[in-house]
């Protein structure tokens, strides 16, 4: 029975009128997520999660906003409703506020607390996605490559059904630069940079990018570098595209259409 719930949350995830009929959503808002007493993180380390009602083994999405990690706010995007699947959605500390260890330890914690939690709300720890824009898919891809960071939470980083950074950073983050009086054009990588922690037993990595003549910098080269260095390396699964015509902002509502493929096709395999 497990099995045919899964095959046809699978089937529904692009059928989301078709799925609405039938089943309820709800929201949970502001759950706390981290132990710390420090006043900043209780006020920004919370998260939201959206789900079925009624339902068992459902996908999961960890889902990191954006804001160039000085900025944003946590949200359940819209083309991720209605579609059979739990949605995390995660606030962070931010830059300069704190140190960028505190933005990566807080992703850590609330996919820790995703694997801890999520079966509560109809969710498969073993389909657990993460996945955000711009500095989202940034802590995406650290927190699944480095994998010291889940580990401090128990949690085996290998344990990610899959990464699905939309136009993450691979670089070092060029906030955490700009602290360091570093220029915003100058590439760094040093241990702040996905692409410092290449491996080949890393979860699948699917690497979105808008069109390279329109994006952030030189977005889509980075991480055509990092899907370059992980075959290389021996990573038997990281995907890449370019979302043609489409700059860092206006590539994020065709990528989830990629993440929502991504996800049917993972899940039905199982």
């Amino acid at each position: 029975m497990t099995r045919l719930l899964s095959i046809l949350a699978s089937i529904l995830l692009l059928s989301p009128q078709l799925y609405a009929r039938a089943v309820e959503y709800k929201t949970v808002e502001n759950i706390p997520y981290t132990q710390s007493h420090d006043a900043y993180a209780t006020e920004r380390c919370k998260l939201d999660v959206y789900y079925p009602t009624g339902t068992t083994g459902c996908p999961v999405v960890v889902w990191f906003h954006g804001g160039g990690l000085t900025g944003g706010n946590k949200d359940i995007p819209q083309k991720l409703k209605d579609r059979g699947m739990v949605v995390v959605a995660v606030n962070y500390r931010l830059l300069p506020k704190v140190e960028i260890d505190s933005c990566i330890d807080d992703a850590a914690a609330a996919v820790a607390w995703t694997f801890s939690h999520v079966g509560e709300y109809g969710g498969a720890p073993s389909q657990i996605f993460v996945s955000g824009h711009s500095a989202g898919g940034y802590l995406t891809t650290m927190i699944g490559l480095e994998k010291k960071w889940l580990a401090k939470y128990g949690v085996d980083a290998d344990s990610i059904a899959a990464l699905i950074p939309f136009s993450g950073q691979m670089i070092s983050h060029y906030a955490y630069r700009d602290m360091k009086g570093i220029d915003a054009l100058q590439p760094t990588i040093d241990q702040y940079a996905p692409l410092f922690h290449v491996r080949p037993d890393a979860p699948p990595l699917i690497l979105i990018s808008g069109d390279r003549e329109q994006e952030l910098y030189g977005r889509y080269e980075e991480n055509a570098y990092m899907w370059r260095m992980m075959k290389l390396v021996g990573h038997r699964h990281t995907e890449l595209y370019e979302l043609d015509g489409h700059d860092h902002g206006a590539m994020v509502e065709p990528a989830f259409h990629i993440l929502l493929q991504y996800i049917k096709r993972a899940t039905t395999r199982q």
